[in-house]
């Protein structure tokens, strides 16, 4: 008798302590969750490189960190993970990004994808391509990241080497991808509203070659310009 009231007694006492170990987990991977969130909503989330529009800067397979809050503060409106948007966005302290910054924003022809893009242009300057060189209010600007891969072309090509001169409007920006003869950019769709800017690209935390089945490791923790 005295042997089955400690059994009893014993697990009297175990029973509250397992509960209390699985809320005490139950809490923390609650907490994860919601710091998830947060963080992916107002300051970083990761973005992956999917196409050769960047090269060489980006290229197939590079992850990306980008700083959320670069341009301004989005009040949240998407649905996490799905980003199925419930309202018009709203931004606090808006900003303008600098010449030469690499940004992902939505696409404007299809918001539920994300490009990515180098800023170009910024509003109010008149912009023009010859012969695939940029000028900005009549002067040509150094373009130190542009990758060519064909000789300056005509008819099918004029527009994508020969562009303007046309005035960017007021909260807009012209953006470019690196890779210039596979890139569809503002040659193609025209300007980017920058309320549409999801962030800033800022560092490669992991790049993976599809082809080589291999790991970058030399681009691992490189800062993006």
């Amino acid at each position: 008798m005295a042997n089955k009231k400690a059994q009893a007694v014993e697990v009297d006492k175990t029973s509250p302590q397992r509960k209390s170990v699985v809320r005490e987990y139950a809490e923390a991977i609650f907490i994860a969750f919601l710091l998830a969130i947060f963080i992916r909503t107002f300051i970083i989330q990761a973005f992956k490189i999917p196409s050769g529009s960047m090269e060489k800067t980006l290229l197939i397979g590079d992850h990306l960190l980008v700083s959320k809050f670069s341009y301004g503060v989005h009040v949240p409106n998407e649905i996490p993970f799905v980003n199925i948007q419930l309202f018009k966005d709203i931004i606090f302290f808006l900003s303008i990004p600098e010449r030469y910054d690499i940004i992902v924003f939505k696409f404007p022809r299809d918001e539920s994808t994300d490009f990515i893009k180098r800023v170009i242009g910024l509003p109010g300057e008149i912009l023009e391509l010859k012969a695939q060189k940029v000028y900005i209010n009549d002067k040509l600007i150094d373009d130190p990241y542009a990758r060519h891969t064909a000789l300056s072309g005509s008819g099918v090509f004029v527009k994508r080497d020969n562009f303007g001169p046309m005035v960017i409007p007021d909260g807009h920006v012209f953006v470019m991808g690196d890779n210039r003869e596979n890139s569809k950019d503002s040659r193609y769709w025209g300007f980017l509203d920058i309320t549409k800017i999801r962030g800033k690209a800022q560092m490669i935390y992991w790049s993976w070659d599809s082809q080589a089945s291999w790991v970058r490791f030399g681009r691992m923790g490189k800062i993006l310009e």
